[in-house]
């Protein structure tokens, strides 16, 4: 894949558009055809995608997903954006929006999330706070509506934070948590619409296989098993 070829400076991706430099007609010309192409491949993407999401949302595999932005992020590398974009989530104008059966993710919430909180996702949906990693401690120290569950420990897959416990995205935070309550297919449709979807996915195989089959009082044992940080 063309990405893959071009410099990286610190985890920093850019498009290729970006590597042209403007300072002639030809290259002014070959920029503006960069850009065309990449909104043709971003239209194609969007076309093939959207059915299948529309087929899903219409059955009973898809739940209502709801994020709440708290703009705290570059709008351009914002994942819940993206997944707005094409449809997967409904957007939140206040916290309290939120339905107060819920399942909230908050990462400093006591409860962690299990297959035995499928029912309420397919009945009540499975909500995202969007915000900065750095600013983070500020929005989950509030009195957030909802019931509460944390994540086990996972490893992020997007470039931001590669490697790093815990620091998922948006969109990989909520691919997890459907993954975990055993909504497979909704999150594989999520991780598609990005390129480290699949790192994802290969960095927690083995976790997410086994946190999806386990109980509650389980996963503890499980997180320590395979991070050793309990």
């Amino acid at each position: 894949m063309l990405w893959k070829a071009l410099p990286k400076s610190h985890h920093h991706y850019k498009r290729p558009s970006e590597y042209l430099v403007e300072k002639s007609p030809t290259s002014t010309r070959l920029t503006l055809f960069w850009r065309s192409v990449f909104l043709g491949v971003e239209i194609l993407q969007r076309e093939s995608v959207l059915p299948i999401i529309d087929r899903m949302a219409a059955g009973s595999s898809f739940p209502k997903l709801l994020v709440y932005d708290f703009r705290q992020d570059d709008p351009k590398k914002c994942t819940s954006a993206r997944l707005r974009k094409f449809r997967l989530v409904r957007s939140l104008t206040s916290l309290k929006r939120i339905p107060s059966s819920a399942i909230v993710l908050n990462p400093t919430s006591s409860r962690t999330l299990s297959h035995e909180d499928r029912e309420l996702i397919q009945r009540e949906g499975l909500v995202a706070l969007d915000c900065s990693w750095n600013m983070s401690e500020d929005v989950f120290d509030r009195n957030i509506p909802g019931i509460n569950r944390r994540l086990p420990i996972l490893l992020a897959g997007n470039p931001t934070n590669y490697g790093i416990a815990g620091r998922l995205s948006t969109a990989e935070a909520l691919a997890a948590g459907l993954i975990l309550t055993g909504f497979r297919q909704p999150a594989e449709v999520i991780l598609s619409l990005f390129k480290w979807g699949e790192t994802f996915l290969s960095l927690n195989q083995d976790p997410l296989e086994k946190y999806a089959a386990a109980n509650s009082p389980e996963l503890s044992a499980l997180e320590d098993e395979f991070f050793g940080l309990r």
